[in-house]
């Protein structure tokens, strides 16, 4: 199984302002777009897979923890799936691929957190292809204090 993909970007700054980009993301396969901004930072929205589509995400505001773990079982998954965590931020530019077979989920870390989700599959196609677990069934939410 392929593993998710962390494709950075550049930010460039001059007298004029900021521009932002992620030049080697390319939008082959994508169907639809989808904005996730919750109420509270701290908040969790995880675990959702899907055996067929593939995402990508990008913080547009503030910061997240995303979390991918690929799927040994849908029906019943091992709670020993070793869970990826990536920290993204507005402030670095990038996009998150997450692979066919991957459950994936997100934690804000600011209260003006907006996250952009881009999926290769239609809302008719995602229905059919939803699996969903409970939000600390890996917990990789606690930030550790350096």
């Amino acid at each position: 199984m392929e593993p998710p993909i962390l494709i950075q970007g550049q930010l460039r700054v001059d007298d004029r302002g900021e521009v932002g980009f992620v030049n080697d993301f390319h939008f082959e396969g994508v169907k639809r777009m989808y904005v996730v901004r919750n109420h509270r930072r701290g908040f969790v929205r995880a675990w959702h897979a899907h055996e067929r589509e593939k995402k990508y995400i990008a913080v547009v505001s503030g910061s997240a923890i995303i979390g991918a773990v690929a799927i040994d079982n849908f029906e019943s998954p091992s709670r020993d799936c070793e869970p990826k965590r990536f920290v993204l931020s507005s402030h670095t530019p990038s996009v998150l691929y997450i692979p066919q077979g991957y459950a994936n989920g997100a934690m804000t870390l600011t209260d003006d957190t907006i996250i952009l989700y881009f999926s290769s599959s239609t809302v008719e196609e995602s229905k059919n292809d939803d699996h969903r677990y409970d939000a600390r069934y890996w917990d990789i939410w606690n930030i550790e204090e350096r």
